[in-house]
């Protein structure tokens, strides 16, 4: 009995404690969820900090860890971020925390402060993208700043995508020897065995959503999956989609309406006045089974860390198109799972008509994606590499 107690007691010791800060609680199942069971099996002990929200009791129950409401908000406010930090340094203390995981630019920046104040010996950031890509001026000379010095107080830096990496030395934001990239991008990787996975499907299920939206079983259906807002390219995907006036093609909207960067008044009367055009807000569960209504996801994004949506299409055998010119170009492979697109309506038109007309090309580059997806960002993949980098 004592020579168990003392291996029980050596492995509390010596069990790391993981805290991951970021600021909303929506993305904790894109960028977290099941990887906080795998490493709780693996002996780690799992925390996660943000801002205050009713689900966090509910994440606690479904994953097992510790879930800490401290006020992490987007906008750069000296107070209440001084008394964020403050509550995250008392967290730190009096937890134990070996490693400090820091997601998003706020989040990432109050982390790592955090961290380096209280002599956290792993202080991780994750570059999921840069918010300064589409701004200007003083704006964007802060954004860059604010990822400079976060980069600066951190040990590590994980971009999620190549090309991510290589913006980051372009724009010297961090220096090389602590980039990195998990295989060849992402945070977390995708469920593609069993939820993001056609043969999963219930038909009947699947029917029902089909009847709730209002989309016909005979129709080809374009999909998006994001937020509304200019960033994502959604006045160039309205305008191309307008284009298909004469076929009787639906446009699968799935996501919130940007309330900070709302769309002008002429797209959204154009989404609420087309009858084929089917909007559906923020999606929490079943997200897979919108997937598969969809013929070919679009994401003619301005800014993107990968994209995550393209991924989780990808796994559903779904073709793809997005821009060749941000992070998102990092999700496909040219030619063979999805194509490039440019960011105006006529080209973007061009290349989701060429799936439309195509349906035996469209079927192969789906079946092309899924085996991109297993090969590269399955998500046990990604956990592996995180695991690596945690011991």
């Amino acid at each position: 009995n004592n020579h168990w107690k003392i291996l029980i007691s050596l492995k509390i010791k010596f069990m790391k404690h993981i805290l991951h800060i970021l600021n909303d609680d929506f993305v904790i199942p894109y960028i977290l969820g099941d990887q906080l069971h795998y490493f709780i099996d693996k002996g780690f002990k799992e925390s996660v900090i943000c801002s205050p929200s009713p689900k966090l009791s509910l994440f606690a129950k479904k994953w097992n860890c510790s879930f800490i409401g401290i006020p992490i908000l987007r906008k750069l406010s000296l107070w209440s971020d001084l008394i964020s930090v403050i509550k995250i340094c008392i967290y730190i203390k009096k937890s134990k925390v070996d490693i400090v995981v820091g997601h998003n630019p706020k989040g990432g920046l109050l982390a790592m402060i955090s961290a380096f104040i209280s002599c956290v010996p792993r202080r991780v950031y994750f570059r999921h993208g840069l918010v300064y890509e589409t701004s200007t001026g003083i704006k964007k000379n802060i954004l860059m700043a604010v990822e400079r010095l976060t980069s600066l107080l951190a040990t590590d830096v994980i971009c999620v995508s190549p090309y991510l990496k290589d913006k980051s030395l372009e724009d010297k934001l961090t220096s090389s020897k602590k980039l990195r990239v998990l295989k060849i991008g992402s945070c977390n990787g995708v469920d593609a065995l069993v939820k993001f996975n056609l043969q999963n499907i219930d038909l009947r299920k699947k029917g029902k959503l089909r009847l709730k939206l209002g989309i016909p079983k005979d129709c080809w259906c374009i999909g998006f999956v994001g937020r509304l807002t200019e960033d994502k390219g959604i006045k160039e995907l309205l305008d191309s989609f307008s284009m298909f006036s004469s076929e009787k093609i639906y446009l699968l909207l799935v996501g919130p309406v940007d309330s900070r960067l709302p769309l002008p008044l002429k797209y959204l009367n154009f989404i609420n006045n087309n009858k084929y055009i089917i909007t559906t807000g923020m999606v929490d569960v079943d997200l897979e089974y919108y997937y598969s209504l969809m013929n070919v996801l679009v994401l003619p994004t301005y800014r993107e860390g990968l994209g995550t949506c393209l991924l989780e299409a990808a796994a559903m055998e779904i073709p793809t198109i997005t821009s060749g010119t941000t992070g998102s170009r990092d999700a496909i492979v040219e030619g063979v799972t999805g194509l490039y697109t440019s960011l105006n309506a006529q080209d973007l038109f061009g290349k989701i008509y060429y799936f439309y007309k195509n349906p035996v090309r469209a079927e192969k580059y789906g079946k092309n994606g899924r085996k991109f997806i297993l090969s590269n960002f399955e998500q046990h993949l990604i956990w592996q590499e995180l695991e690596l980098l945690y011991s």
